[in-house]
């Protein structure tokens, strides 16, 4: 006895105001696309074009986040799919829980979390700085001015 009912992602109007399954099922195709241009040209530029996986360091991170391109790609790629994971935990979520609070608390625990961690991942990216004021000389990497 399943109380949730769910609508066609593909009808053209929820019985309720707006289709947010139609919504989801979008997301879900969209983001995907992306994210395989976005992960691949990550993977491409880390591992491929460069000198492969023993040049990723702290330095080739911070090199690569104070340049506003890279932000904003690594951005569009945490965002894309975090949200991405979050609607298809949500989708087995309404598939496989028959009480309604407990799917309810379910969804709401799953978009908390993705809140928190796609919060905390934009503050890393935009606010990454490898050489920080007034920090110990010993402990700034070799690329520092101080140093």
């Amino acid at each position: 006895k399943m109380s949730v009912v769910i609508e066609q992602p593909r009808s053209p109007r929820s019985r309720r105001g707006a289709n947010w399954e139609k919504y989801g099922w979008m997301y879900m195709r969209a983001s995907g696309a992306l994210l395989v241009i976005l992960i691949f040209g990550h993977l491409f530029t880390n591992l491929w074009a460069g000198e492969g996986i023993k040049a990723i360091d702290f330095a080739f991170v911070g090199g690569k986040w104070s340049n506003p391109f890279w932000q904003v790609w690594d951005g569009l790629m945490l965002w894309l799919a975090l949200i991405h994971g979050t609607n298809g935990m949500r989708t087995i979520v309404n598939d496989y829980t028959s009480r309604e609070g407990v799917r309810k608390a379910l969804n709401i625990a799953l978009w908390g979390i993705c809140a928190v961690l796609v919060v905390l991942g934009t503050l890393v990216i935009l606010t990454f700085d490898p050489c920080p004021a007034n920090g110990p000389a010993e402990l700034l990497p070799s690329f520092c001015p101080a140093r």
